[in-house]
């Protein structure tokens, strides 16, 4: 199941890629040629979006690798450590552009073709309905990293969005209005950054092992209660590694049953948490005498 899912996730990660490379090219051209700042800058995000799904792929084949001697927990964190990546290479991106469009503002310069415009217009529908297939990936196998290239789509379509308004600014104000071209890449520069900000926080919280939401607690320790033999559980502690979870619970049982019935018990209750929450790859049951308080 793991393997499928990661498949799914490379699969829309080399989609992301083929048309942000030819989107790139599209529209730091047309930027060039039409004289607009804001189409070369979103030109340029376009380009980190080509790296950022090339280091998702790579993230998601490196993920899927299974657990070795160098590594007997696999390879799971480059999933999240990928999505990482990925936000900072749009907050890189994000001061770049704000830099540049500030000193554009600053240079007089001619007006942007109207050309650009229909240029722009095509770049929005398709980087919205390409966000919309991804993130849906995303959100189905529940890999942040394919969410984040995703967010890098919604993030491109947005910039695009603001570039056709500050060149539509320019073109119907004339001359004088030259700047509300680069004053809209401003624009497209905190876009990018609020996204990448958004993005990094939840990847570095599966990084530290952050604990996931009380619903699955919740389900973990239901599993397992509904056990005959089990008297009480404690010390559940659940870590995301890559598309699943691990998770490491204490089980208490009638302290007078023999060592093999508790073995037994555990293979139970390690078997209850696997079938009944399937997100949860792997278990460590640990068995304890009940102790009444």
């Amino acid at each position: 199941m793991i393997q499928n899912t990661l498949e799914r996730g490379i699969r829309a990660a080399r989609v992301g890629l083929l048309v942000n490379a030819v989107l790139a090219v599209v529209k730091v051209l047309s930027g060039i040629i039409g004289h607009s700042y804001a189409l070369i800058a979103d030109g340029i995000e376009s380009t980190t979006d080509v790296f950022s799904s090339a280091i998702v792929w790579s993230g998601l084949a490196v993920a899927g690798r299974s657990p070795d001697e160098d590594f007997p927990f696999g390879y799971g964190k480059a999933e999240p450590l990928t999505a990482a990546v990925v936000s900072v290479m749009m907050l890189g991106a994000a001061i770049g552009i704000a830099v540049q469009a500030g000193r554009e503002i600053l240079v007089p310069h001619h007006l942007p073709a109207p050309f650009t415009l229909a240029v722009l217009a095509g770049v929005v529908v398709l980087k919205e309905m390409l966000f919309r297939r991804v993130d849906a990936v995303g959100e189905d196998v529940g890999s942040l990293a394919v969410r984040a290239d995703a967010r890098h789509h919604r993030s491109d379509a947005i910039t695009s969005a603001a570039a056709f308004v500050g060149i539509s600014v320019a073109l119907i104000g004339g001359r004088g209005w030259e700047p509300a071209d680069d004053y809209a890449a401003l624009v497209s520069s905190l876009v990018i950054a609020i996204s990448g900000v958004r993005l990094l926080r939840p990847a570095i919280g599966d990084l530290l092992d952050r604990a996931p939401d009380s619903d699955m607690r919740r389900e973990v320790i239901a599993a397992v209660e509904r056990l005959e033999g089990v008297r009480a559980t404690e010390k559940l502690r659940i870590r995301r590694v890559g598309l699943g979870y691990f998770a490491d619970l204490h089980v208490q049982a009638d302290p007078h049953v023999s060592l093999y019935d508790a073995h037994v018990l555990s293979g139970h209750a390690k078997h209850a948490i696997l079938t009944q929450v399937p997100s949860v790859i792997d278990v460590t049951i640990h068995m304890e005498p009940f102790e009444s308080r």
